[in-house]
């Protein structure tokens, strides 16, 4: 029961597996090639398990976050800047698709206008910055948990109103293509899995978390030794993992089954009208409110990731919620211009894609390194997996890149 208690990290890392983007990919992806690629989400979440947990085991062996690492690693001030510069980058593009997500849900359910819909939602992620500032994170955790079951109800209710056809989903486990477009979508669904800001979040909240192991606290309590906490993380891990890839299995095989050739479906707006038309303003309904507490808990988290970054790489802490500020501003310009909400999704998943390399590379070396995680260091299987897993995901996402810029 002791151990249920140190659970929590994960689940608030996985959030970022459950933002607008993958909502948008897999309802697309469902619409437009039925269940042909349901292997790229179980595959893109099976990848996704092994680098969350070396994410989360830099963080409890190290007591410190990847960019604190990076930080102390990366001696050239102008090379340690420009490592700086494309990770901010990358943290402020997931803030935009974030926002993005929590304006267009205000709109789908109140009308909200989208501009005043973005400064709600950012008003909204600074109060939960709030309390992970003042209050700690196992409050912060608990809040984003809680968010993360609203998520469950609003993507996966459509399910039980229309299943999908079982031989359908086992035949989308064959890995295949369709076209070039097919390539296109399972490109994006795994860059909108395996993001960067996750995965600096996720060392830097279990250091939050357990930042003092092995033995005595100051109440004379044992503390948790590192091995029991790598245990118990596994576990962290693979119930996040197995929650997020649930939900985004859900809203392909939702679209798989209901939306087949539906036009329009991939936009957020486009994707909330075809399932009210087609299974019920109800469910139409929680599909906004899943959309909404995605956007509100994703970019809170996105927000913590980008502070970190900024303290480990800079070694300048910026008040969590002053940076929230300052990173909100271009989504607000985006929105307040009348720029199309989903372009604008569809340009942050390319900066995501530029990101990938520079946070798989530097974790999968650091975990395999003795010098760095000590006894704890990866095992030969471990970094082999890790290094095709990386290489996988860079490959994929550079084709996503070539895609979109020859408008394949």
């Amino acid at each position: 029961m002791r151990s249920a208690w140190l659970l929590g990290p994960a689940l608030v890392a996985g959030v970022a597996y459950l933002d607008p983007g993958n909502v948008a990919s897999n309802m697309t992806a469902g619409a437009r090639y039925g269940y042909l690629l349901v292997w790229v989400v179980i595959a893109g979440n099976v990848m996704a398990w092994l680098i969350q947990y070396l994410s989360a085991k830099l963080g409890i062996v190290t007591g410190r976050s990847l960019p604190e690492v990076l930080g102390t690693r990366i001696r050239n001030r102008w090379a340690r800047r420009a490592y700086w510069l494309q990770a901010e980058l990358v943290a402020m593009a997931t803030d935009i698709a974030e926002v993005l997500g929590g304006a267009v849900a205000l709109n789908l359910l109140f009308g909200v206008p989208l501009l005043l819909g973005g400064a709600i939602t950012g008003a909204v992620s600074i109060v939960l910055l709030a309390i992970q500032t003042r209050r700690g994170p196992r409050h912060f955790e608990f809040v984003i948990i809680g968010l993360m079951s609203v998520i469950v109800i609003g993507f996966v209710a459509g399910l039980f109103v229309a299943p999908p056809d079982p031989a359908g989903v086992v035949g989308g486990m064959l890995p295949r293509f369709a076209d070039s477009g097919s390539v296109l979508l399972a490109a994006s669904i795994l860059g909108a899995t395996v993001m960067p800001h996750a995965i600096y979040a996720h060392s830097a909240l279990t250091r939050d978390r357990f930042g003092s192991t092995g033995g005595t606290g100051p109440s004379g309590s044992r503390l948790p030794s590192i091995r029991m906490l790598l245990t118990v993380t596994r576990w962290d891990v693979t119930i996040a993992m197995i929650i997020a890839g649930s939900v985004n299995l859900a809203i392909l095989l939702l679209a798989a089954a209901n939306l087949p050739g539906v036009e329009g479906t991939d936009s957020l707006e486009g994707a909330h009208a075809a399932i009210s038309a087609g299974l019920g303003p109800i469910i139409g309904t929680l599909f906004a409110v899943g959309l909404l507490a995605s956007g509100l808990a994703s970019t809170s988290v996105g927000a913590y990731a980008g502070a970190e970054i900024m303290h480990g790489l800079l070694t300048v802490r910026i008040p969590v919620l002053a940076r929230r500020l300052v990173t909100l501003i271009p989504a607000l310009i985006i929105l307040g211009v009348g720029f199309d909400p989903t372009l604008a999704l569809v340009l942050s998943q390319v900066v995501l894609s530029f990101g990938i390399p520079f946070a798989l590379i530097p974790l999968v070396v650091l975990t395999a390194q003795r010098r760095t995680l000590g006894e704890h260091a990866n095992q030969r299987l471990t970094t082999v997996l890790g290094v095709v897993f990386a290489a996988l995901l860079i490959t994929l996402n550079g084709v996503l890149l070539w895609l979109v810029a020859t408008g394949a």
